[in-house]
């Protein structure tokens, strides 16, 4: 069975609560506060499984758990981190936010991505002994680990794709210049799944070719098998449309062209333009006095393709065809790889969560900033790290804390708090 789109869910480990404690030794006075830290909660993390071409793992196992970090003892003992959790992928799938069907992450010739961080440990009363506070009764607690529902989504990276209605000829063309085995016969739909194979040119360099099930008129409205799998061609740089010349199942050539062309247009305007190769399959059973070859070359001519025949039974021209087809991606641009579209802050503030802060002042005169989100915000940031604060400050703009700051009086070079961080309001 072939799998190429599922939704799961992911969480991150929560963080393990920090520890309040008072060293009692026999002899010691005074030993003072010893609670340990809480352990950071485990990440939720994506590797590329250069073995898989299909989903097929995530169908009956679709929740993904990472495990809590453990809570801080006495005597500094600090709790045990939470196991990191890894997702095996095949490469070219998409990562994306199931909500808003933003692409999180394209794995693609990409290391590994923590997609959800695990949450922060925290502090055990011993951070909190200050000379005038000896005997801290309070600790912190860990933050929550972050949880996603995704989708995945496979684009298969190859550079070749074959297009074509059923029965042109595109498994049997891509197991003549291939080593891959699709399952060949004289009936539709035979491809039921999309088929992969290296296209060797000479030593050290080829190329990767896809067939996918063939396309009919109304795949866009859901008939037919194909429609479905075209997103396996969306990264191909080059289309080869594979067109059954012979005429043999009484089609026009031009109307299958045609058939196609308006397929791939409906799907996707851009792929439609992409350069494209007809490849006029079965020309050992061309016969010219049914077929009207110089209509369809002209119609070929006019579009601006590039054009050849080919026999795929008995091998005929197919060593042209890949010369053709190494030259041009040689001119062509690489393999498309997808940038992120959802910025690292739309985490913290996406749609239909809770935002809702409450501000106070206190006898200091520092507005003090609280919310349950900001607490899980502040646990995951490293304030001693540029980058890390950048992020914070782009959420509370976002968030319209710092307009809501200004709201309630807070002007430039006074001091707020959220949560321990104290910094000075600038406009």
């Amino acid at each position: 069975m072939f799998i190429d789109k599922v939704k799961i869910y992911v969480k991150a480990g929560n963080g393990g609560n920090g520890c309040v404690s008072f060293r009692r030794e026999k002899y010691v006075a005074k030993g003072g506060p010893d609670g340990g830290d809480g352990g950071n909660g485990g990440n939720v993390i994506f590797t590329i499984d250069k073995g898989t071409n299909t989903l097929l793992s995530f169908r009956y196992k679709r929740k993904f758990v990472a495990t809590n970090g453990g809570d801080g003892a006495g005597a500094k003992f600090h709790g045990k981190n939470g196991e990191d959790i890894i997702i095996k992928v095949p490469e070219g799938t998409l990562i994306k936010d199931e909500k808003s069907g933003k692409i999180l992450k394209d794995m693609s010739n990409c290391e590994d991505w923590v997609c959800a961080k695990g949450g922060r440990g925290g502090w055990g009363n011993k951070h909190f002994a200050t000379p005038t506070r000896q005997i801290p009764m309070f600790a912190k607690s860990g933050t929550k680990g972050q949880e996603w529902e995704l989708t995945l989504e496979l684009k298969m990276l190859a550079d070749v794709g074959l297009v074509g209605l059923p029965s042109a000829g595109k498994s049997s063309l891509l197991a003549a210049v291939s080593d891959a085995r699709p399952k060949i016969a004289d009936y539709h739909f035979t491809t039921l799944s999309p088929n992969l194979g290296v296209v060797r040119v000479r030593e050290g360099h080829g190329f990767v070719m896809a067939d996918i099930p063939g396309l009919i008129e109304g795949a866009s409205e859901g008939q037919g098998l194909g429609h479905a799998f075209l997103r396996h061609i969306e990264r191909c740089r080059l289309l080869v449309q594979v067109v059954d010349i012979s005429c043999f199942e009484g089609r026009n050539p031009i109307d299958d062209i045609k058939v196609i062309d308006e397929e791939l247009t409906k799907f996707s305007p851009e792929l439609s333009t992409r350069p494209r190769i007809i490849c006029a399959n079965k020309m050992d059973s061309l016969d010219r006095s049914v077929v009207d070859v110089d209509a369809f070359e002209s119609y070929v001519k006019e579009r601006g393709w590039d054009l050849i025949y080919i026999s795929a039974y008995t091998g005929e021209n197919t060593e042209e065809l890949i010369e053709k087809i190494d030259r041009m991606l040689t001119d062509l641009p690489p393999l498309t790889i997808y940038e992120a579209d959802y910025a690292p802050e739309d985490a913290i503030l996406s749609d239909g969560d809770d935002h809702a802060i409450t501000i106070t002042k206190d006898d200091k005169g520092t507005y003090v900033v609280e919310g349950e989100w900001l607490f899980n915000l502040v646990g995951q940031v490293n304030f001693y790290d540029r980058e890390s604060l950048s992020f914070f400050q782009r959420v509370l703009l976002k968030s319209g804390v710092i307009d809501k700051l200004r709201e309630a009086g807070c002007k430039d070079g006074d001091a707020v708090s959220i949560y321990d961080f104290e910094f000075d309001f600038v406009i």
